[in-house]
C-alpha cells in the first residue's frame, strides 16, 4: 500500500477525531502472557492491551486482526454492531504496522484460542510505510525481513519485523546492565576509553 493512501487515511482519521499522535499513553492493564495463562481468572473480564497490528482479517461486519507486544502476540475480535459506526470507521483505516489499544472481554474462539472481544478500540500510532512484517503459522515465517545485509543495514526493521532479534538485544542489554551492577558492586569503576581515536 502507497505512503499516499496511507496519508489518505490519517487525514480521515483526524476529520473522525481520531488523531492518533495526541495520545500521550495509553493503560495497559495485562500484557498476552498474562491473558493467555491467567485466562481461568480474567475470562469474561475486561482487560486493556497496547500493541502493533501484525495481522488483519475482516469478514463483513466483523473482524479479527492480531496485535504484538514484546514480541507476543494476541488475537482480538471486533463487531460492527459492539463499536457503533464511528469506531467500526476508524477501524477500517488501520493498516497492518499500525499501533493501537483495545479493551474488551478475555475470551476463547471456537478454535481454543485465548483472544480479547473488543469493545473500544483507539488508533495510536500511524504507519506510514509498509513493513516488512512476514506472516507465520506453526513456527514458520513468510515474506518476513530475511536477507541478512538488509536486516543489518537497517537495524530498526529488523528490531520490528523479527521477534528473535528483538528477544537477542533485549537480553544482551539485561546481560550488560547485570555485569555493570555486579562490577559496581565489588567497587569496580567503569572508564570509557576512545577506541578510535588517534591521539
Amino acid at each position: 500500500m502507497s505512503e499516499e493512501l496511507r496519508l489518505q487515511k490519517l487525514e480521515r482519521l483526524k476529520e473522525l477525531g481520531h488523531d492518533p499522535y495526541i495520545a500521550e499513553e495509553y493503560l495497559t492493564t495485562h500484557f498476552p502472557p498474562d491473558i493467555r495463562d491467567g485466562f481461568g481468572v480474567l475470562e469474561g473480564k475486561t482487560v486493556s492491551l497496547a500493541g502493533r497490528i501484525t495481522a488483519l482479517r475482516t469478514m463483513g461486519k466483523a473482524a479479527f486482526f492480531d496485535i504484538s507486544r514484546e514480541g507476543d502476540r494476541m488475537q482480538v475480535y471486533l463487531k460492527k454492531e459492539d463499536v457503533g459506526e464511528v469506531l467500526w470507521e476508524v477501524f477500517s483505516l488501520v493498516d497492518i504496522g499500525d499501533i493501537v489499544g483495545v479493551s474488551g472481554e478475555v475470551f476463547k474462539t471456537r478454535t481454543e484460542e485465548v483472544s480479547i472481544h473488543a469493545r473500544d478500540v483507539r488508533v495510536l500510532a500511524k504507519s506510514l510505510h509498509t513493513l516488512p512484517l512476514g506472516k507465520e503459522k506453526e513456527g514458520h515465517q513468510w515474506y518476513s525481513l530475511a536477507d541478512v545485509e538488509e536486516r543489518y543495514r537497517r537495524r530498526y526493521l529488523d528490531l520490528i519485523a523479527n521477534a528473535d532479534s528483538r528477544r537477542t538485544l533485549l537480553d544482551r542489554a539485561r546481560v550488560v546492565t547485570a555485569t555493570r551492577q555486579f562490577l559496581e558492586g565489588k567497587g569496580f569503576i567503569e572508564v570509557e576509553t576512545p577506541v578510535l581515536q588517534t591521539e
